[in-house]
């Protein structure tokens, strides 16, 4: 049962509660912990601890990340209820995933901000599926586990993890970690934009402007384009660009690639046949070329 602070008082109950949007957070972890029917009774027994944990009105309310979605995946649909109660409460969109394969193809589909990954999966493991995703996901990733070893750490570490929480964890720890991870892949280089006359690549709003004029591009049409763009003039091999746009298992299949490399020089290039912006790497891949005023002032009107 919960402290008598919390029950059986006489007084209103928002005189009783002194943080009232921590309460209300805490109300929705506490009632995943009590739909987990297998977790041990010890765990839901323990009433001082968990009111520790979810009812300290000491503690004021996190501050709210802005638009970040954190993918989980886990096997246990326990401990994706949970943690998806605690992210939910503390303003972050979740998004889950059972088992390694299914995570690979939500980051493909929801393009999370963060990933926590379990390490116990079965068919294919965490740190299988860490090493998969590490070919086309480069934000942040963290591994969740009972493992504590150092050997554990350093394996975790090298498939491509981030960071490494070891279960039992404290929310509080949790979160923490989550904020620091964010706050080192954002504090990067910023997401480049196009603007010039002739051609502006807004891509974090997904617009595309060719000579004045909207054109609309398919999801796999602008997930090629951002992947080329973000490299900011460097070339990329026809592999990296098919597993980060189409997924890990997908490096060799150049022909798609090459349909919609067509199709994006069709929609954004003066003349298809001599780009200017997607420009062909021979026996390597493909890069972007930014364009810049100078140029384009220079560049002859004929196509």
């Amino acid at each position: 049962m919960l402290p008598a602070r919390f029950v059986g008082s006489e007084r209103p109950a928002e005189k009783q509660i002194q943080n009232p949007h921590a309460f209300m957070n805490s109300l929705g972890i506490l009632q995943a912990f009590l739909t987990a029917g297998s977790l041990p009774l010890r765990t839901l027994c323990q009433a001082q601890s968990i009111a520790r944990l979810l009812f300290d009105a000491r503690t004021p309310p996190p501050k709210l990340m802005n638009n970040a979605t954190i993918l989980v995946v886990d096997d246990e649909p326990q401990i994706r209820r949970v943690l998806r109660a605690t992210l939910s409460s503390n303003g972050y969109d979740v998004v889950e995933a059972k088992d390694g394969q299914e995570a690979i193809d939500m980051v493909i589909r929801e393009r999370p901000d963060l990933i926590l990954l379990d390490v116990n999966m079965p068919g294919m493991s965490g740190l299988e599926a860490c090493s998969k995703l590490r070919l086309s996901y480069e934000g942040p990733i963290i591994m969740v586990t009972v493992r504590n070893s150092e050997q554990d750490k350093v394996v975790a570490l090298d498939a491509g993890a981030d960071d490494y929480v070891v279960k039992p964890f404290a929310i509080g720890e949790l979160l923490a970690r989550i904020r620091a991870a964010l706050r080192r892949f954002s504090s990067e280089e910023p997401v480049p934009k196009i603007e010039t006359p002739e051609l502006r690549i807004d891509l974090e709003r997904r617009i595309v402007d060719v000579r004045g004029q909207r054109v609309h591009l398919t999801p796999k049409e602008f997930d090629v384009l951002r992947t080329l763009v973000i490299q900011q003039g460097k070339p990329l091999t026809h592999k990296r660009v098919l597993q980060t746009v189409w997924g890990p298992d997908h490096g060799e299949e150049t022909e798609n690639l090459r349909v919609v490399i067509n199709q994006l020089r069709k929609k954004i290039e003066k003349d298809p046949a001599h780009p200017r912006y997607i420009l062909t790497e021979p026996w390597l891949g493909y890069r972007f070329q930014p364009p810049s005023m100078d140029s384009e002032k220079r560049s002859p009107r004929k196509s």
